[in-house]
């Protein structure tokens, strides 16, 4: 574990393994090295990239200064694109993929994207999150209610009614409450993304690096409408379908599916969907 320093003084800590050139994931909602996908996703790909993983400011080992707002976010990546040589792959999962577009969008030194779901909601198909959501979600902080925090995010994402009151009972409550204060964080930047509109077409077209779009074949009908809509507007993309995977994707499906992505020579262009 080692850390950097981001440009307004808090400590972002990152792990890295593997050999190759730099790639750096970008964990989602709450989700950090040790609560989350990106330890076994970086071993997936160790064999071909030097793979940061890292917790995001407010998580785990990692400092969070006061105000957050998405420009320090992003000057955490790139300080960490700076330790990996200046340059760097990015792969980000969920809100992370958000936050790892936005990034490019502000001209880090991006190679390439891989954006796994960002959870942007662009049509009926799907309820839009709530106007008075996040105000709710402070509310709650502000009393230093974390677990209703983590239950009111958990039902907003899909989980089962009857299940939330269990999760205080299982392995792993109290990291995820540990995280609560930093659920407005991430629906904050993207908050008009998910009211129910088309994606802003102007909004990334400087993003011109190739990026590949994924989305799971058996996510719902919402996260494949914004899906191919993101890869509509996104100057030099394509969309790839994971079959039989969800927002929870698998390691072993999503390793060789970004390892391909990322070294294929060939420039993405706009070509129709592939799924795999």
């Amino acid at each position: 574990m080692s850390n950097v320093t981001s440009k307004d003084g808090s400590k972002i800590s990152y792990s890295k393994i593997g050999t190759g050139d730099a790639l750096i994931f970008v964990d989602g909602a709450m989700c950090y090295r040790e609560l989350g996908p990106v330890k076994a996703m970086a071993e997936a790909v160790a064999d071909k990239f030097t793979v940061f993983t890292f917790d995001r400011r407010g998580r785990g080992a990692s400092g969070n200064t006061l105000p957050y707002s998405l420009e320090r976010e992003i000057e955490d990546l790139d300080a960490l694109i700076k330790e990996a040589g200046g340059s760097a792959y990015l792969c980000g999962f969920s809100s992370g993929a958000a936050l790892s577009l936005e990034a490019a969008r502000s001209g880090l030194s991006v190679k390439k994207l891989a954006l796994y779901e960002p959870p942007f909601i662009v049509d009926d198909s799907r309820t839009p999150v709530p106007n008075d959501f996040i105000s709710g979600l402070n509310a709650l902080l502000a009393k230093d209610d974390r677990g209703q925090v983590v239950k009111r995010f958990l039902k907003l994402v899909g989980m089962p009614s009857l299940m939330v009151p269990f999760m205080p009972l299982m392995p792993g409550w109290s990291k995820l409450k540990g995280t609560a204060h930093t659920i407005p964080y991430d629906l904050g930047f993207m908050s008009d993304l998910q009211c129910g509109t088309p994606l802003p077409r102007e909004r990334w077209s400087s993003v011109k690096i190739p990026t590949t779009v994924f989305v799971g074949g058996k996510s719902p009908e919402w996260m494949k409408n914004a899906m191919r809509q993101l890869a509509e507007v996104l100057p030099s993309a394509e969309l790839r379908t994971l079959i039989g995977q969800t927002h929870m994707v698998k390691p072993k499906a999503f390793g060789p599916a970004l390892k391909d992505a990322l070294l294929r020579e060939a420039a993405v262009g706009k070509a129709a969907g592939v799924t795999i």
